[in-house]
């Protein structure tokens, strides 16, 4: 059965839309939910926080506590849904919200409670206490004990958010999809013809809308060969936008850290609240030279990937070379009781030394980094006509198989858990790959988690044509 071009089209879009959209409802509603509940749990964290700070104050001169304003204080916390009880540094009690009104306190309890039954059917919730010191500089002036409706509660204000929010996707999910329906109409009139929709596409790529795609198939031969060779060419130019973007968007994620560190600190001193100590400079001093030392990676990565780099390739001997590579890396090995092998078997490199070295170190540093003590490192270099194989084996925790295809991108650390101190700049081994394929070689990566991670590559020879 076949249906006109129009009727595809228009099926196409209103089917997209409404996947797309009632994906984006349900993941956006889940995740702002999750979201909303972090926030909701940090603002009573900090809420009982700035209640604590408040009674810390109440300490009058003469070394007693103001009971009137304490009082004053546990009204205030009774009616935010909060049940405090004070004591001073013997553990005496000092004003005790139960004492006051246990009446109130038991019927708050069961509001709450109620409350975020009839929102959500099932829900556990419990009385949670939060203790917390009441300091007057370094010295402890008491405790402040803080119950609360927890892990989590919603007020009705919040509940109304929630709902809201929620009647908002809907009505964006209906409203979309008849703006995709009369979208479809529309652009199945003007793109009837299959000629006239290759045309369309050609001018929407010639002026930098590099996302759309030719989907239908003609039955002319010469037609279906012109829309794949434009399609070709829009996912040629969708990727090298995409890898432009998603350079300036990485290097502006992995700047923000260092450059907002310093400016906290800069500026906390600048207002007098920390001393410009020695520590904190040195702390200052660090962020700018990790700022340096990406932007210097950056540097060499934009040379190493340009087509005007020259290689001052020359043949040596690649057991001398790595023997002097692990006397450069002697003292961490000790340090981890690392035992380093060299297998080179006579074999020769024909390559830039000074940026084979950078290679080289690269890898088995991070052979070093993620192996643990009295592990094994073996480095591997092997003769065959089309070039040298080097390989650079640890016995490591390994790759876990998910992050493999993507060890080489830039920014990419497999393990996220791993801070930008730990992990490094997150470009190493993307200029490893650049450096190894300015010399016409290729490199690959393969782990077995828990048994370590093997690098490989390969140079050409002189005689291959390098």
């Amino acid at each position: 059965m076949k249906f006109s071009l129009r009727t595809k089209l228009t099926i196409s879009f209103a089917a997209t839309a409404l996947i797309c959209v009632l994906l984006i409802g349900i993941l956006t509603n889940v995740q702002l939910e999750k979201h909303f509940r972090d926030y909701v749990q940090q603002n009573q964290e900090k809420q009982n926080r700035e209640i604590a700070g408040l009674l810390s104050a109440k300490m009058q001169k003469d070394g007693q506590w103001d009971a009137k304003s304490i009082q004053d204080l546990g009204v205030f916390a009774m009616e935010q849904g909060l049940i405090v009880q004070v004591k001073n540094g013997k553990g005496e009690m000092i004003w005790d919200a139960y004492s006051y009104n246990e009446g109130m306190c038991r019927q708050m309890i069961q509001d709450m409670s109620r409350n975020m039954q009839a929102s959500y059917p099932g829900w556990n919730g419990r009385l949670t206490t939060q203790t917390l010191p009441l300091m007057q500089g370094a010295d402890q002036l008491g405790t402040v004990d803080i119950a609360y409706y927890g892990p989590f509660y919603y007020d009705a204000a919040d509940t109304h958010f929630i709902k809201t929010l929620n009647g908002i996707f809907i009505a964006v999910g209906f409203f979309s999809l008849l703006l995709a329906l009369a979208f479809g109409v529309l652009l199945s009139r003007r793109i009837s013809k299959p000629i006239s929709h290759v045309i369309h596409i050609a001018q929407s790529i010639g002026k930098g809308t590099y996302g759309v795609r030719i989907h239908e198939k003609s039955s002319t031969t010469e037609i279906d060969q012109l829309s794949d060779t434009v399609n070709q060419l829009a996912e040629s130019l969708e990727s090298q936008e995409k890898l432009r973007r998603r350079l300036t968007g990485d290097v502006a994620h992995e700047l923000r850290t260092p450059l907002t560190t310093l400016q906290t600190h800069l500026e906390t001193m600048i207002d007098g609240i920390w001393e410009p100590t020695t520590k904190r400079l040195e702390s200052c001093h660090e962020e700018i030279l990790r700022i340096s030392r990406l932007v210097s990676d950056l540097e060499k990565l934009a040379q190493y990937e340009s087509d005007s780099l020259n290689l001052d390739k020359t043949e040596f001997p690649a057991e001398d070379f790595l023997r002097r590579l692990l006397q450069t890396l002697e003292t961490t090995l000790d340090q981890k009781k690392i035992t380093a092998i060299i297998d080179a078997d006579g074999c020769l490199f024909h390559a830039d030394k000074d940026k084979m070295s950078q290679v080289a170190l690269n890898l088995v540093a991070n052979a070093i980094k993620f192996t643990p003590a009295e592990g094994r490192i073996v480095l591997t270099a092997r003769q065959f006509p089309e070039g040298t194989h080097f390989t650079v084996s640890d016995t490591g925790a390994g790759i876990p198989l998910k992050d493999l295809p993507h060890v080489f991108e830039r920014f990419y650390r497999a393990d996220v858990s791993r801070n930008r101190t730990t992990g490094g700049s997150g470009i190493g081994l993307t200029l490893v790959k650049a450096i190894v394929e300015a010399h016409g070689g290729t490199i690959t990566v393969s782990s077995e988690e828990g048994k370590g991670a093997s690098f490989s590559m390969m140079i050409p020879n002189r005689k291959a044509g390098s």
